[in-house]
């Protein structure tokens, strides 16, 4: 076989399904088809990795994390916009367009809320890409941007030399997605599509961007080689056969007809998969845009229209209480159906007690609602001069109202959460973290298949995995008899995980993982640890007042006593191993960097604490040694500068014998 002509075959061909897929949205081929298409060329680069290009699919997974961004000096500056908020505004701004043009075209398009960047592509090949920064300087992203599908990372038929200005965001489908994956991880949720967006193009490790889903939408030409417009519109159209993904846009003579088209955006946002904060009325023709100029903040060819934040009044019909993943306790209000924003909206978020109370909401109030980031609607007041006499102080449930287990404050939070252990409405997310790697290591456990489990009713608590069968797990859709028989063989595996693992699976509170490794190793056993008092508890190192109160509270609960008399009954060890730990490390403090080959940074962690060591995650004088693996980071310099002893994973092992 020609493997390089086969391995030209499959980009062509892939990036051919990627380019439809992402830009088009016309998907020619199936997922199955194109995974294995993907599968066929990752397999040829491995054993030939002279054939690796940088237009390959397979460079998008994201390359090795960065320690910083390089600042990049924008070729042309990456000019922001003149905002102007109502239509007298927009007829001002038409005005001294004419001025000094005469009669004019104008361009409209809608403003994509999203964070603008500069790509730059080299003979073809995307080559550079840079965050806006101040305009004139912004940050090196060019790992991050090759991980969006949408970009694309080669051009035909393209001129030698060509920088174009986009916008990275994230659509409304995937930040959905996101947030309720944050929500699971006990993660603070993204406020908005923006703000998901900006926080993930500026991580340094692009694998996390890759997750993200990010997607680039492209707006004007800053610089090109070889080629020359005479309106805006055309350069539009010139992008588009370079097969970038181009922002919509409409063409009028008269600023009436941009007004008409303005509203029109507005009351029809929901089309667009991107979140938008305005439409851009911009200067058709290149050569009147060079007459008008620019002041020093902002050019005089074009402004944002902004929308004012649609505010409507309605009726609290009722407040209800939904428990998340996490078991928090989320209030929401049942409202008239009202159209908000292109929607219609019958119910609104009142995100926590704390709210309810400051705003003073009560069942009958009429209430001023919005929605927030255009996205989630929330209530903004109450018309006090509607109040019905009979509307009285909404109190909030002491008891969760899925499975009645109390109900407690987070410390020094405005959350309130369900403690049960056993509550439905968390089991997915207690699950997954029971059958974590850091917890019970229950392989081939993970999020999907939790959920599979669930959905068809055979898990209804942690204990209940040890009463699956493996044909029951065979008979799943996706499943099979040797991933019934594996699955099952890990979670009998799982019940000698030993105590500290059992602790910190149970999800008490407050107990981390190095907590539950000091509990299991001072209290030897599950039944002295759920006898110990407060007192008792905070005697212990690393175990202060408030982790004392979570253990003591989770213990005392109907459904923990549940639990654990399940787990107890199905033969989970509940008792510490005698291990053989030592003093070797004992007053040294270990800090982590870089890649270790033969440990992953928590078992490397579990060694050193083992021996009576310490670990770090920041380089200090106290520092006795850093522990670096391969690609270190600023960690090693840092110790460098301090005279802190740096050891390679070969001295660890040799100090460890």
């Amino acid at each position: 076989m020609d493997y390089t002509k086969r391995a030209e075959e499959l980009r062509k061909l892939l990036n051919e399904y990627s380019y439809r897929y992402y830009v088009l949205d016309d998907p020619s081929v199936s997922d199955y088809e194109y995974d294995m298409l993907l599968r066929e060329l990752e397999e040829l680069e491995r054993q030939h990795p002279e054939l690796i290009t940088p237009d390959s699919p397979t460079q998008r997974v994201g390359g090795k994390a960065l320690e910083a961004f390089q600042q990049v000096v924008h070729e042309v500056p990456l000019e922001s916009l003149q905002d102007v908020f109502d239509f007298q505004e927009v007829s001002d701004f038409d005005l001294r367009v004419k001025e000094t043009t005469g009669q004019c075209q104008y361009d409209v398009e809608p403003k994509v809320d999203g964070l603008s960047v500069a790509l730059r592509y080299e003979n073809g090949v995307f080559v550079q890409g840079a965050t806006r920064g101040d305009g004139r300087v912004g940050e090196d992203v060019t790992e991050n941007l090759r991980t969006i599908k949408s970009l694309p990372l080669t051009l035909e038929n393209a001129p030698s030399h060509l920088v174009v200005r986009g916008e990275v965001y994230m659509s409304k489908r995937v930040f959905r997605a996101l947030n309720q994956e944050r929500e699971q991880e006990e993660k603070p949720l993204f406020a908005n599509p923006r703000n998901a967006a900006a926080g993930s193009l500026r991580q340094l490790d692009p694998r996390i961007a890759a997750e993200r889903q990010l997607d680039v939408v492209v707006f004007n030409i800053q610089s090109v080689s070889g080629v020359t417009f005479e309106k805006h519109s055309e350069s539009i159209e010139y992008l588009k056969k370079l097969r970038f993904r181009t922002i919509p846009h409409w063409e009028y003579d008269k600023i009436e007809d941009c007004r008409a088209k303005i509203e029109e955006i507005g009351e029809n946002r929901e089309q667009f998969d991107f979140d938008i904060d305005g439409a851009v009325i911009k200067v058709n023709s290149l050569e009147a845009r060079l007459r008008l100029g620019s002041t020093a903040k902002a050019p005089r060819w074009a402004v944002a229209f902004k929308y004012p934040p649609e505010v409507k009044e309605t009726v609290v019909k009722d407040i209800v209480i939904q428990v998340g993943r996490t078991g928090v306790l989320t209030p929401k209000a049942v409202v008239e159906p009202v159209r908000l924003a292109g929607t219609t909206v019958t119910n609104a978020t009142l995100h926590n007690y704390d709210n309810i109370a400051e705003k003073d909401i009560r069942i009958g109030d009429t209430i001023f609602i919005r929605k927030a980031g255009e996205i989630i609607p929330e209530v903004l007041g109450v018309n006090m001069d509607k109040r019905p006499d009979w509307a009285e102080k909404y109190i909030f449930p002491d008891k969760c109202p899925v499975c009645g287990a109390p109900v407690m404050r987070d410390e020094g939070g405005v959350a309130i959460r369900c403690r049960g252990a056993e509550c439905p409405a968390q089991l997915h997310r207690r699950i997954v973290h029971f059958a974590s790697r850091n917890a019970m290591d229950i392989e081939g456990l993970g999020a999907a298949v939790t959920a599979l489990l669930i959905e068809n009713g055979l898990i209804k608590s942690p204990a209940d995995l040890y009463e699956l069968k493996a044909a029951d797990i065979a008979n799943l859709p996706g499943m099979g008899v040797k991933s019934g028989e594996k699955l099952v063989s890990s979670i009998e595996k799982s019940k000698s995980a030993g105590l500290a693992r059992v602790i910190y699976a149970l999800g008490i509170p407050q107990v981390g993982q190095s907590a539950a490794r000091t509990l299991a190793k001072v209290m030897g056993s599950m039944e002295k640890l759920r006898g110990a008092t407060k007192e008792e508890l905070t005697e212990i190192s690393d175990i202060g007042p408030v982790t004392a109160e979570y253990i003591v509270s989770w213990f005392e609960m109907e459904q923990s006593k549940h639990l654990l008399g399940a787990l107890e009954s199905h033969g989970v060890v509940m008792v510490e191993e005698n291990r053989e730990t030592g003093t070797k490390f004992s007053g040294l403090t270990f800090v982590l960097t870089g890649t270790l080959s033969k440990y992953t940074r928590d078992e490397a962690k579990r060694l050193i604490e083992e021996l009576g060591g310490k670990t770090s995650s920041s380089v200090s004088k106290k520092t006795s040694y850093v522990l670096a693996g391969e690609d270190p980071g600023s960690k090693l310099k840092k110790a460098e500068e301090l005279g802190v002893t740096v050891i390679s994973e070969e001295d660890f092992e040799e100090m460890l014998k």
